[in-house]
Order: structure tokens, then sequence, then C-alpha cells
């Protein structure tokens, strides 16, 4: 029983379908399907129940679950103990700069306690590079915002922040309930500059090209506001500081907060980070 097999069980046992469980593992869904067969026929016994109603895990299979988990967390603990026994143990983390999100002491102290001997640098990014270093090589993990360019990468969401539009306190809209992005839609907007992924570009922008400031910090885009009267998208509960509100906006996606590496780094450190990481976002 291979533990790439078993892998490829507990992702299909925890999306409970097929399709999704081969996008998260970045492969077509006809040999993940035959992968299970064949784990099936070496187990002796079915472990998903397929109907047009969906995939449901059979008894077998959620005895089956319960041991994988507990196999393939042992075997990644291997991997990490032999990282750091290599000189291996070196972990460079991009986030965004003006960050300060409460998670991100709460995953450092959990780093700490699970990782004692490996060392953690950090590098801080301006607003013009979503992924922090990422895609330049700079970095092996990046916490981050999307949306971004994913090529090449693994995405993980950890979090999903509601926002608002960022104003002055004496702005006409300030103080409304909810707004629309159509309400903003002759305003002037802080914008990033030329070259900015173009993902992260039209979130930030409310999906429609705009004019106004070129910014690339979190105070820079209030600057921007305080003083010319430009608007823009902030986080809702973030504090927008001295003269300035945040008014909710009811047509805007969350802003996912989500974990990136390279999808073909096999360093058993960023699985663990990683892992530590969606426990202390959605703890």
């Amino acid at each position: 029983m291979e533990l790439r097999t078993l892998r490829y069980f507990v992702a299909v046992a925890e999306e409970l379908h097929f399709g999704r469980a081969a996008v998260r593992l970045h492969m077509s869904q006809p040999p993940l399907s035959r992968s299970i067969k064949r784990l099936e026929a070496e187990v002796g016994a079915v472990l998903f129940d397929r109907s047009s109603a969906g995939v449901t895990l059979t008894p077998v299979g959620a005895v089956l679950l319960e041991e994988a988990r507990t196999l393939l967390d042992q075997a990644d603990r291997v991997r990490e103990r032999v990282a750091v026994a290599a000189g291996a143990a070196r972990v460079t983390v991009g986030v965004l700069g003006d960050s300060a999100d409460p998670d991100i002491a709460r995953l450092a102290d959990a780093c700490r306690r699970r990782h004692p001997q490996v060392e953690v640098r950090v590098r801080e990014t301006d607003l013009a590079d979503p992924t922090c270093g990422l895609h330049s090589g700079l970095v092996d993990l990046a916490l981050t915002r999307g949306p971004f360019d994913e090529t090449g990468l693994t995405v993980r969401t950890l979090r999903a922040d509601p926002v608002g539009a960022l104003l002055r306190a004496d702005d006409p809209l300030a103080g409304s309930d909810s707004l629309r992005l159509a309400d903003l839609a002759d305003r002037r907007w802080f914008r990033f500059p030329e070259g900015t992924d173009p993902a992260w570009q039209s979130y930030w922008s409310g999906g429609e090209p705009r004019r106004g400031p070129v910014v690339r910090a979190v105070q820079e885009c209030r600057q921007a506001v305080l003083w010319n009267g430009t608007i823009g998208i902030t986080l809702l509960d973030h504090e927008p500081g001295t003269g300035l509100t945040v008014a909710p906006l009811s047509d805007m996606p969350a802003s996912r907060v989500v974990a990136a590496w390279h999808e073909k780094d096999r360093n058993p450190l960023i699985r663990s980070f990683v892992q530590l990481a969606a426990a202390t976002y959605q703890g």
C-alpha cells in the first residue's frame, strides 16, 4: 500500500468528489479513479459508494481514512526530522507588508513549538507583489491574499474576510450600512503600479479599470484617501485610522487569505507549515 495512493484516497474521501480531488491533486480524473480501484482491489473491499446522488464513504472506507491520516502524518514527521538532520531546516516565508493579522503571530508561536530547530526567514513585500516573491523564487511559502496567477503553484485558502470601501469620515457615503460598486463608479480609486498581477489588480479595483493615484503600501492607500478623497477597497474589520471609515460592500466577494507554494516543492517543512497555518487560521 503506497503512501501516494493513500494520499489520493484521503483527497477523495475529504472532497467526496473525484473531480475536485483530481484538481486538488493536480492530476486528471481517470488515473485517480484507476488508483482508487487498485486500492480497493488491494484492500479487498469497496471504499466508496458511487451513485447519482454523489460519493460517500463505506464503513471500510471510514476505517481506512482514519488509519491513512495517522500513517501519512507519521510519514510527514519522519520527513521533517530527516530534513532537520540533513541541515535543510530553513524556510523563507513571504508576507504582505503592513500586515497586522493576529493569526500571523499565532502561527509563529505554533511553528516555534513544533519546529524549534527550524530557522524561519520572513520577507515582506509591498502590495504590487501578491505572491510575496514566490513566482520569482525569493520565498518558499507565501502567506498572502488572492487572487493572483497560480501557474505552477499550489494554493490553499485559509480564511475569507469581508471587504468594504475605504472613505474619508466626512464623505457623503460614509456611514452607509451597505454600498454597491455602482455607488462608487464615478470616483477616483487608488490603484497598483503597471505590471501588477492583473487578477490582483482587478479584484482590488472592483473588476473595472480605474483612475487615480498609484500606491504600493497600505499606508499609502490610507493617505491617498485622507488627503485627496480617493477611495478603494479594504478589509471590513481593519481599523482604518483617524479621519477614515469603512462602509460594507454588498457585491464584492470576500478577500481570501491563502498559503501558496511551488507545486513541485517536496520540502516536508512546507507541508507542515501549511498544516499549521490551516489549523491556526481556521481555529
